[in-house]
């Protein structure tokens, strides 16, 4: 007998009533795309722009894998062994926040099926476990912790589910997602990205359409992130790795079934090095400061969002060791990218428009070149020579990633403009490391831009050097 879910009912009669308001929103958020074939004509919505800004973020895990030592649960596992003693997710925020991350995405259910909060619709979830006697809701409480702290939340919700009975019908399982997905986007205020992961899901075919439909009826400003197999779907794509690194060239524009689409890509990779949920006895594999620092500068340093894995013990907190190394982390990129050797300068630009814009640390200020100008020079002078060896340049995307060639010259008396990097993309940020060097001018010479280019922001720093 085909089981019927309330609420999922309910739902159907809100996309009656919200088709118009679909179309609208569709338009608005997901960038008019279906209809532009030249990628130099598309740009990223709002709340991709706003999304881009926030540069790192955290995905929690934890769960009945959490006390199996088990990294993928079989879905048969008893639900009372769920039971953390001391529970805090305002540990959690609080250790990611040191870091330096803006957002965190909660894994609310994850591939064994087990929910992290009381729903309706099965009982494999917390309401079958002794904590809070029943009566708890992690989703919630992570959920509460963030809204204190001033983090942005998002949620994880395997499509993939190894104990719902109905997995085996595509249809019924249709109506048992959708039914989760409406209990977690109506009672758990905005959110800020909603992930779809396709590990597990080969030869099950899903209703993703419907399962956008009823995202952009309840949460229309969320993203949503979709891997390979879901990209038609997603406004945030995934990288392609769990190493956390992206390609030294990165365009925000990708063809996916045909269209040419602006979708920015997230770099997810756990905290230690082989896994997502917490393992006992395993503080070796924590990634050390170093290891962090070359996958922020070849992720958020590629123009990409980086999320880290964070996975609490099997008491609700997060291992001692684990919140020193995020603290530790977010200590040395302050320690390299926050003395802007730029700022020291007499900022210029061989074609005018307003270049003290660009060097002025503060991105919601940017130089423009003027219209029809599609080589340009930014350049910063000092009184005396200053030794740097990386830069970090900032497109500004509002109107698309139009710059495809680059180098970063400093002037040597001798000879003129030597080139320390010539790269490709900039995109919402690039950071350039090279051998360390001393100049008393350093400039950014854009030599090709399919459109007049605009730079937020042109940073100048010495990560050897730093004190």
């Amino acid at each position: 007998m085909n089981k019927i879910y309330p609420r999922v009912r309910a739902s159907y009669i809100t996309y009656g009533l919200s088709i118009l308001i679909l179309s609208v929103f569709a338009s608005f958020l997901l960038c008019a795309q279906t209809g532009t074939q030249n990628f130099t004509d598309l740009s990223p919505s709002p709340q991709q722009v706003e999304w881009q800004d926030l540069e790192i973020g955290v995905i929690v895990h934890f769960g009945l894998n959490t006390f199996t030592d088990k990294e993928w649960g079989s879905g048969k596992i008893d639900p009372s062994l769920f039971n953390p003693t001391q529970f805090d997710p305002n540990q959690w925020v609080e250790a990611a926040q040191a870091a330096g991350a803006k957002y965190l995405v909660f894994v609310a259910k994850h591939h064994d099926g087990f929910c992290l909060f009381p729903t309706e619709l099965t009982k494999y979830s917390v309401a079958s476990s002794p904590w809070e006697n029943g009566h708890g809701d992690v989703v919630r409480a992570v959920e509460e912790a963030c809204r204190q702290h001033g983090m942005k939340f998002g949620i994880y919700l395997s499509p993939w589910d190894r104990h719902e009975p109905s997995y085996s019908s595509n249809a019924e399982y249709d109506k048992f997602y959708q039914g989760l997905m409406e209990e977690l986007l109506t009672r758990y205020g905005p959110i800020e990205e909603f992930w779809l992961d396709g590990a597990g899901s080969e030869g099950h075919v899903y209703d993703f359409d419907s399962y956008l439909h009823l995202l952009r009826v309840y949460q229309p400003n969320a993203l949503v992130f979709a891997d390979v197999g879901f990209m038609k779907w997603g406004d945030i794509r995934w990288v392609g790795n769990e190493a956390g690194f992206a390609p030294e060239e990165n365009w925000e524009v990708i063809d996916r079934a045909g269209y040419l689409r602006w979708r920015p890509a997230e770099c997810d990779t756990p905290l230690h090095k082989s896994h997502w949920f917490w393992h006992p006895n395993d503080a070796q594999s924590l990634k050390t400061v170093a290891e962090l620092m070359k996958i922020y500068d070849n992720s958020v340093g590629h123009g990409c969002q980086l999320m880290l894995g964070i996975a609490p013990d099997e008491e609700g907190l997060l291992p001692v060791l684990d919140a020193q190394r995020l603290r530790e982390f977010g200590q040395e990129i302050q320690r390299i990218y926050t003395h802007n050797l730029a700022l020291e300068g007499m900022p210029s630009s061989d074609v005018g428009g307003n270049p003290r814009a660009a060097f002025d640390n503060n991105p919601d200020s940017f130089w423009v070149a003027p219209s029809h100008t599609y080589h340009a020079a930014l350049e910063v002078r000092f009184q005396n020579p200053i030794a740097f060896d990386r830069t970090v340049a900032m497109e500004w995307l509002n109107r698309g990633q139009n710059i495809e060639s680059y180098e970063i010259q400093a002037w040597a008396q001798a000879s003129g403009w030597k080139t320390l990097y010539r790269g490709t993309s900039i995109g919402h940020k690039k950071i350039d490391i090279f051998p360390e060097t001393t100049a008393k001018a350093v400039r950014l010479n854009i030599l090709m831009s399919s459109h007049t280019p605009a730079i937020r922001e042109f940073q100048i720093y010495d990560g050897h050097g730093a004190p």
